[in-house]
């Protein structure tokens, strides 16, 4: 059996319970070392197989799941944050699949789940934006035209921009038109990782910013209405709306159930 566990941003304390289970009682343990917090795999078992897959291939990859599937062992396959974002294993689960290869998925905490804690923001603010958009700007994995970052600011919405600090400048200058110069927008580098670090600013400065704070990779991007201060309250608290669980008061009738 195959395991994808992901890892969380990389606080070692917020990998699930489950996935620490399963790190636990793995013969085999595939890690993406690149990005993923060695501290992890402290949870490991003595004598537990760590491979890390930073420099392999995915036919190296699923060689070593195809050899311990073959001697009846089970297999960590460990990502970061949470696989379904930038994980690449969909691949990996395709050919798993092709060779009869039972396998399971428990997912993580990903790191714009992380960089949002970390500012102590809220992405869905009533009045600002519902909606939230993971995106990444165009470099060596091209990006369909479609989803190019100047049709996506059409909408305004709440923007999270994964592995494209590195073109700060650039990203700022294809969001302005839509969101503003003076949008608000930040960097999460290493988000709940022990040197994390963020960067505030509007869309005018972030890139100086970020220069001079020296990041270019392994950090978000967040841009949007949510960072500011304005925002209405959530009807769901809201001692005149009516919903399931309690029943509002009406403001006309002078209170009262």
């Amino acid at each position: 059996m195959v395991h994808f566990v992901g890892a969380g941003p990389g606080d070692p304390e917020l990998l699930t319970l489950k996935g620490k289970r399963l790190l636990e009682e793995a013969d085999v343990v595939i890690y993406a070392g690149s990005l993923v917090n060695p501290e992890l795999l402290d949870y490991c078992r003595e004598g537990a197989g760590i491979y890390n897959s930073a420099s392999m291939t995915l036919d190296q990859v699923l060689e070593v799941m195809k050899e311990a599937e073959a001697m009846g062992q089970t297999t960590v396959r460990l990502h970061t944050g949470d696989p379904s974002v930038y994980g690449a294993h969909r691949e990996q689960m395709d050919a798993l699949e092709r060779m009869g290869i039972p396998y399971d998925v428990t997912p993580g905490v990903s790191s714009f789940l992380a960089a949002a804690a970390s500012l102590k923001k809220e992405y869905t603010l009533p009045g600002v934006s519902q909606t939230v958009i993971l995106t990444r700007r165009g470099g060596r994995t091209e990006v369909p035209e479609r989803e190019s970052l100047k049709k996506l600011a059409e909408h305004q919405a709440s923007m999270v921009i994964f592995l494209s600090v590195g073109q700060m400048e650039e990203v700022a200058g294809e969001l302005a038109p839509f969101y503003g110069w003076d949008c608000p927008a930040a960097v999460v580098y290493r988000a709940s990782w022990e040197d994390e670090t963020i960067v505030r600013g509007t869309l005018r400065e972030i890139g100086e910013k970020v220069r001079q704070a020296g990041i270019t990779k392994t950090a978000l991007i967040a841009v949007g209405g949510f960072l500011g201060n304005d925002y209405e309250l959530s009807k769901l608290y809201d001692g005149t709306f009516t919903h399931g669980f309690r029943r509002g008061t009406d403001r006309t009738d002078g209170g009262g159930m």
